[in-house]
């Protein structure tokens, strides 16, 4: 599986550059996928190590062959406990690329996709348990409500998860296909496609535990980071990047900034890049995917 058919990295000498890497440093990247990330970190790595985090079985068939990295299946909110089984206890930078992978996306069976008939499924883990048919076939209505509404900014939230208490009464729901067909009657005109990508957001980002899974990443990050080690992170929508923001700005993911007696900010990251970064013309035009894509750089605070 070659890694131009399993995903294009986003920002490819960005991301690199941002971790300012020593070539004896330790690195990870938290979203291994097709391994583009990663294969352009070992070409600057020397002595150093690179530990590659992905939860999903597939990506194993990109992990190159070399001595200096070290592929873990796991999903990146374990990132402290896997490390520290390998004696890992500080790193030289962290690099995570938030979403899913073009693979992912385009594999009909795992149902990420408004474009193919497959299972409700969406699991990026797939050996976990909870289903994108589970959640619409089983929540109850205010859950469904607050999904929609708060993970996939949905303006209609209410109405629509209403209407699949109904439809799911008659008949469950299986199949995409089927779903964005039911869809089409609640989506604005002429919007449609933004519609469903918004409802197939809510429900994959319920079903992975998404933004929980962030947090806790995005904490252990912080602990891991040795003084002045780099955290990169690239994310596709505002969810993720108000979360990355906050922490790289405020140190808290919500909440007033707080302040020493001398007014100095206390927080463990300092911004390296002054606000987001984003792919230029050209990148977006080889790879649409790159047009959401927003990339946070900050260093830990530290001699």
């Amino acid at each position: 599986m070659t890694e131009s058919v399993y995903h294009i990295p986003v920002m490819l000498a960005q991301c690199t550059e941002g971790l300012a890497i020593n070539p004896n440093g330790i690195y990870v990247d938290v979203t291994f996928g097709g391994g583009g990330h990663s294969k352009e970190i070992l070409k600057h790595l020397d002595k150093g190590h690179l530990y590659g985090f992905d939860q999903d079985c597939d990506a194993l068939a990109n992990a190159p062959e070399d001595s200096r990295f070290t592929f873990v299946q796991a999903n990146f909110r374990d990132i402290k406990r896997y490390l520290r089984l390998y004696g890992v206890k500080q790193v030289d930078g962290i690099l995570a690329d938030l979403g899913i992978s073009s693979h992912q996306i385009d594999e009909p069976s795992r149902g990420f996709s408004t474009r193919f008939s497959g299972n409700l499924d969406m699991r990026m883990n797939q050996s976990a348990s909870l289903t994108a048919k589970d959640v619409l076939n089983t929540y109850e209505e205010g859950k469904l409500h607050k999904i929609l509404g708060i993970y996939g900014e949905v303006k209609n939230a209410k109405t629509l998860a209403q209407a699949i208490i109904a439809e799911r009464a008659l008949k469950p729901f299986e199949t995409t296909e089927g779903f964005t067909a039911f869809l089409k009657k609640f989506a604005p005109r002429g919007k449609e496609y933004k519609y469903f990508a918004q409802v197939f957001q809510a429900l994959r980002i319920e079903v992975n535990d998404e933004m929980g899974a962030l947090e806790e990443m995005l904490l252990s990050a912080v602990e891991l980071l040795k003084p002045e080690g780099r955290l990169v992170v690239m994310s596709y929508h505002s969810l993720e990047d108000r979360l990355v923001k906050n922490l790289m700005a405020k140190g808290k993911f919500q909440g007033e900034v707080e302040k020493d007696f001398y007014g100095n900010l206390i927080r463990p990251l300092e911004p390296v890049s002054r606000g987001a970064i984003v792919a230029d013309d050209a990148e977006v035009e080889a790879n649409p995917r790159a047009r959401s894509a927003k990339l946070r750089i900050a260093k830990k605070v530290g001699k």
